[in-house]
């Protein structure tokens, strides 16, 4: 916890006064029209610099060369089946990266689209794993304004016009538009899942307009934050003596990313909705996936005239083009009435590119204001995998699986929006108002939630695939029934080509506490990073899933049974691991998947193949550890007695990497863990702590479920094991990399008491005496964070004790976001605050700030010391809710009385009358199929 007493800091923060008159915010303190005083702000004339992408060395590139020469093979051969690797570097996108973005829009797991803090709309995540970076730059918002009887006319795009081709009135396209905003007054202000821009004095000197953005992100709402949805609503604030005439305009093109304007056969149709809403529908058809339709609307009120032109064009050639719209706008400030009643457009032709505009016109009084709202929303009510398998989205329980759900979901937007914002502020109120917190760290927490609406994160209903999934070898789903032990009772299930769903539950089994209609959140996938393309990686969930567990404790759970089930499992398909060219099977029994897949989730597991993840030795003590915290957390009897048979699994399967009987594992002289080129040798300090760490949470979930003979296994190996690590790894002042002889085996690393993270987090003994913890902080403190940029670029993963930063492989030298914030709440725990936020400053200061590379809203997995990054929007970042974490514990953790597993464990002697978990111990099987199979 925070001590009363704050340490030092630089401020960080910028006061909404620094960007706004303190007239102008006065005029908006009302109905939350006003910018918050904490948040991430930019002025729109911001210079979007390009970033710096990451190389590697002439010596790496070197002991790559053969890796890199069979991923090339393996990207080609995957793209010969239309199919895109998980990891492809090969490839780069035709819009390069820039510091542009801000908040994103949507909900969870529905499909997002980010839009950049000058207003342009981009990285189009409609259909899963696919993300189309380009800004579609004739999706905007424009404003017309009239004074003195027309005699004083205002027309502007409200974006800069800062984009090649803009601003050339001959064109029929979107540059014969006025681009006239130069952003000079004008800013931009993101606290996630709102945003707000402000424009002050621009176009017209006397019209002051507040947009903000709103989001259906709301922490514990299942149903709300799913919603594929945003809302827009603008303040205007006439300061002049005359009454103006305002009209604001909503464009949007039909399209999901990139060129799919261009395919052809899309139709744009108009509509009139209940209560005052209406707008457009733009029916989008793809070629292989299913189709996704857009709505845009705007509420009329008594003051607000809502008008629409349901399809214009960019090109000459077009019925009506964006040069006709934009003449029209300026002239009257609305369409013509009579279109809202027009049918559905004429399907474009292939090459051809369909728009729809929505205005809202109001008279705003002298010294008046006036508030106008816009919605946009996109149906696509089902998600289908590369292989075959599709399933209906999680909204789709709430607004049905129609195409023109999205105008259900536009009024639902509009009429409900205040509700979330409430709840939005009800959630974020007490940090924001907390003095004891640093002003950055406040804004930076809450916004680096972007991830996990613009993560590609996919929410689905149930794991029963829809009516359209067909098998690739049958022409229909295959369906089989089986049966499985839960709670010590058979139950019957539906498998759909691997895992199932229960169709049946045994009153017994309700009663045992198992899950109920209320629990069941459907299935949450979410990717490691745009750029690696793999549902869910565990290895990097164990930092991220902080967010989801505080946030969403249920998807936390769900996400962990999914993972539960894999460990019973075994799939013996041949898989071809590039670094080695050797081959193996996908998924062997008992080891943790290091993903859930790519283009087939929960049924072909780890689309990872660099290595065989099988023999990583941090997987599964992560699953140990978080399946504990989670437990712990939530106080979930029904999830322990679950997941316990993959528990006892997930431990022994390790006994095959203790080579020397010590208890302890070893590694195996490459990259077997997370950091995957960085090649470790016999005993880690990463490695080794977390499996300690699994050890004692293993140790006192049994206790907790009763299984003490396991709890006496675990402990038992635990006390050997720790004795074993300090022997071989401590050495004063820190734990060694390894027990290795090669030139890094002494080198400080960021990440070495991960394992005392989980157990500090889980309101567990520490792992070592409170000496070693706090002497090795401080030691990967003064090392790895304040001699990289005097601490103003996060903790560089590898330090070599002469204070030179380790360069053994790429990410021995690189800084990893997300393991700096975890190093920090590491920190926190063990009550060096001032240490905690020095360091995770450091990716505010890199990443975030005015004067840092520009990763906002993209925070990457890493940066080199020079600030070149890899891997952009990536999921591990996440971890930054640890940091919260540890300042305030749930009161389940807090309050739950403390297992002392060191102490003598009385093992019960068997009796006939076996518990319910003792039998699933016994008895857990997992769902057999053709491609699955274990014997337990």
């Amino acid at each position: 916890m925070v001590s009363g007493t704050l340490f030092h800091y630089r401020k960080n923060s910028w006061p909404p006064e620094e960007y706004i008159t303190k007239a102008t915010l006065q005029l908006f303190d009302f109905d939350s029209a006003a910018p918050p005083s904490q948040a991430w702000r930019r002025k729109l004339n911001s210079r979007a610099s390009k970033l710096k992408e990451f190389s590697v060395t002439f010596t790496e590139a070197i002991k790559m060369v053969r890796l890199g020469i069979r991923l090339w093979s393996y990207v080609r051969e995957e793209a010969s089946y239309g199919r895109r690797a998980p990891i492809d570097p090969f490839t780069r996108e035709r819009c390069k990266p820039s510091a542009s973005q801000g908040v994103p829009l949507g909900g969870m797991g529905s499909g997002s689209i980010s839009r950049g803090f000058r207003g342009e709309f981009k990285h189009f995540q409609i259909l899963p794993g696919t993300c189309e970076t380009s800004p579609i730059m004739s999706n905007q918002f424009s404003i017309f304004i009239s004074r003195d009887g027309g005699n004083k006319k205002y027309a502007s795009v409200l974006s800069p016009g800062e984009h090649e081709g803009l601003g050339k009135a001959s064109d029929h396209g979107i540059s014969s538009w006025g681009w006239n905003l130069s952003g000079q007054h004008s800013t931009y202000h993101a606290l996630f899942p709102r945003a707000w821009t402000v424009y002050d004095g621009e176009p017209d000197p006397e019209l002051k307009v507040s947009c903000r953005q709103i989001s259906p992100f709301i922490p514990h709402d299942y149903s709300e934050s799913s919603l594929p949805t945003s809302v827009f609503v603008y303040t205007l604030r006439n300061t002049g003596k005359e009454r103006a005439q305002v009209s604001l305009l909503f464009t949007w093109t039909n399209s999901i990313g990139g060129v799919s304007h261009l395919s052809g056969d899309h139709v744009n149709e108009p509509f009139i909705g209940e209560d005052g809403v209406s707008g457009v529908l733009l029916h989008h058809k793809t070629k292989e996936n299913p189709p996704v339709t857009f709505a845009v609307a705007a509420c009329e009120t008594q003051n607000v005239s809502v008008t629409v032109l349901p399809c214009f064009g960019l090109t000459e050639g077009s019925c009506v083009t964006a040069k006709d719209m934009w003449g029209k706008m300026v002239q009257d400030g609305h369409f013509d009435r009579e279109n809202s009643s027009k049918g559905p457009s004429m399907p474009s032709s292939p090459g051809e590119t369909h728009c729809a505009a929505v205005s809202a016109a109001a008279w705003v009084e002298p010294h008046g204001k006036c508030t106008v709202a816009f919605a946009v929303a996109w149906s696509s009510p089902q998600v289908k995998f590369m292989k075959g398998k599709s399933y209906y989205r999680r909204y789709t329980r709430f607004y049905g699986t129609s195409e023109r759900a999205a105008v259900d979901l536009v009024h639902h937007s509009l009429t409900n929006y205040k509700l979330w914002e409430e709840e939005i502020e009800k959630w974020q109120n007490p940090i924001l108002n907390d003095n004891k917190l640093p002003e950055w760290y406040k804004f930076t927490l809450f916004n680096e939630l972007y991830f996990l609406v613009a993560g590609g994160t996919v929410w689905i209903d149930s794991g029963v695939p829809s009516s359209d999934s067909v098998s690739a070898r049958t022409g229909r789903p295959e369906v089989t029934k089986v049966k499985s032990i839960k709670n010590g009772v058979q139950v019957e299930q539906t498998a759909y080509n691997g895992y199932g769903e229960d169709i049946q539950l045994s009153s017994s089994d309700k009663l045992s506490g198992s899950s109920t209609d209320s629990d069941d959140v459907g299935r949450f996938l979410y990717l490691e990073g745009v750029e690696y393309i793999m549902w869910c990686t565990y290895d990097v969930h164990f930092y991220a899933s902080f967010a989801l567990l505080a946030l969403f404790p249920k998807i936390e759970l769900s996400i962990q049974r999914e993972f539960a089930k894999a460990v019973l499992c075994e799939d013996g398909r041949k898989v071809k691991f590039l670094a080695e060219g050797n081959w193996g099977i996908r998924k062997p029994r008992g080891a943790i998947p290091h993903d859930l897949g790519m283009h087939d989730p929960w049924h072909e597991m780890n689309a990872y193949n660099i290595h065989d993840t099988s023999k990583w030795k941090d997987l599964n003590p992560k699953f140990v550890l978080q399946v504990y915290r989670d437990f712990a957390a939530t106080g979930d009897f029904s999830f322990a007695t679950d997941v316990w048979p993959s528990v006892c699994a997930a431990i022994e399967y390790m006994d095959q990497f203790d080579h020397d009987n010590d208890c302890l594992i070893e590694n195996d002289g490459f990259p077997d863990q997370t950091y995957d080129t960085w090649t470790v040798h016999g005993i880690s300090a990463y490695c080794g702590g977390l499996w300690l760490a699994a050890l004692q949470a293993a140790a006192a979930m049994a206790m907790h479920v009763g299984d003490y003979a396991f709890a006496e296994k675990c402990k038992g190996k635990l006390i050997k094991a720790k004795t074993v690590y300090e022997e071989k790894l401590w050495n004063g002042s820190y734990f060694n990399y390894d027990s290795g002889s090669s030139s890094n085996s002494k080198s400080i690393q960021a990440d070495q008491l991960a394992g005392q993270w989980y157990m500090a987090s889980s309101g567990l003994p520490d792992l070592f005496d409170a000496v070693k913890i706090k002497s090795t902080l401080q030691k990967i403190y003064d090392f790895n964070v304040m001699k990289v940029r005097g601490g103003r670029m996060g903790a560089v993963n590898g330090m070599h004790p002469n204070g030179k930063v380790d360069d053994t492989c790429m990410q021995s030298r690189e800084i990893w976001t997300g393991v700096t914030y975890g190093v920090a709440a590491t920190m926190l725990h063990a009550g060096m605050e001032e240490q905690a936020f020095n360091t995770a400053e450091g990716i505010f200061t890199a990443g975030w700030s005015e004067d840092g590379y520009g990763y906002s809203f993209q925070t990457p997995e890493g940066w080199t010391t020079d600030g070149h990054f890899r891997s952009l929007i990536y999921m591990r970042p996440l971890s930054i809710w640890g940091m919260q974490w540890a300042l305030s514990m749930p009161k389940t953790i807090l309050d739950a009385p403390k297992v002392n597993i060191m102490d003598r464990i009385q093992v019960k002697p068997h009796t006939p009358q076996e518990t319910g978990v003792q039998k699933i111990v016994k008895k857990a099987k997992c769902f057999n199929n053709s491609i699955f199979s274990c014997s337990c």
